[in-house]
């Protein structure tokens, strides 16, 4: 990759955040602070670092306590009313506001260490490749519990199980969307789909990476924040 980052960003915004209990009863989880500062900013800022300039947010649960603050950093809306449409659907319905081509979902609920991961998707995204998903060992993970998502080729090329957990960062081409009839889908069927003929790939992330999706999360990614 040279020059500007060549993508724009879909940050996934919408979830109802369940798993944070009494955490989201009056804010969306994209809100919920880890050292200091809410998600979704530990987000938008590995944005960009990368050079990304065009970022797109959904929003669905108590859009009000996060709208302004998405406006306020210059991240267009995707409001889905009146239901939620899933990462597959959400995606779709966002692809007025992204553009044309390939496009950069990162989810918002986690925090890194290491070198930034959006540049070194951009690095190593090649035609042909449906989605290239950013993936850790299950060694590497904080606040994880369960085991990997995938396993990985020689040449890079996912299948489902295996040690290798994904990051929630992924480059899609929007194209593979057109397959799915329904408004709500979720983007785990995507790569099934694209794992079953060869065009769902992967890189690993040297660095660390913390689940923030549970309460137990936000210590997880503290301290690791804090060895930085």
């Amino acid at each position: 990759m040279t020059g500007a980052f060549p993508f724009p960003v879909m940050l996934f915004a919408a979830g109802f955040g369940t798993r944070m209990g009494a955490l989201t009863r009056d804010r969306p989880k994209p809100m919920v602070e880890v050292a200091g500062r809410p998600l979704i900013d530990h987000a938008i800022d590995l944005c960009r670092a990368a050079g990304a300039t065009r970022l797109v947010a959904n929003v669905h649960y108590k859009p009000d306590a996060i709208i302004p603050h998405l406006l306020s950093r210059d991240i267009a809306v995707s409001h889905e009313t009146p239901e939620i449409l899933d990462t597959g659907g959400g995606l779709r319905h966002a692809l007025p506001l992204l553009g044309d081509g390939p496009v950069v979902t990162l989810n918002t609920d986690a925090v890194w260490t290491g070198p930034n991961p959006l540049t070194a998707l951009a690095q190593a995204r090649r035609p042909g490749m449906g989605a290239l998903l950013m993936t850790v060992p299950r060694a590497r993970t904080h606040g994880r519990a369960g085991a990997g998502d995938f396993d990985m080729s020689p040449e890079g090329v996912l299948s489902r199980g295996g040690d290798l957990v994904f990051t929630g960062a992924q480059i899609i081409d929007p194209a593979v969307l057109g397959d799915y009839p329904k408004a709500v889908f979720s983007l785990s069927q995507v790569w099934t789909d694209l794992a079953a003929r060869g065009a769902l790939y992967g890189i690993e992330h040297p660095g660390h990476w913390a689940d923030v999706g549970h309460p137990e999360g936000i210590t997880a990614a503290e301290a690791l924040l804090s060895d930085v």
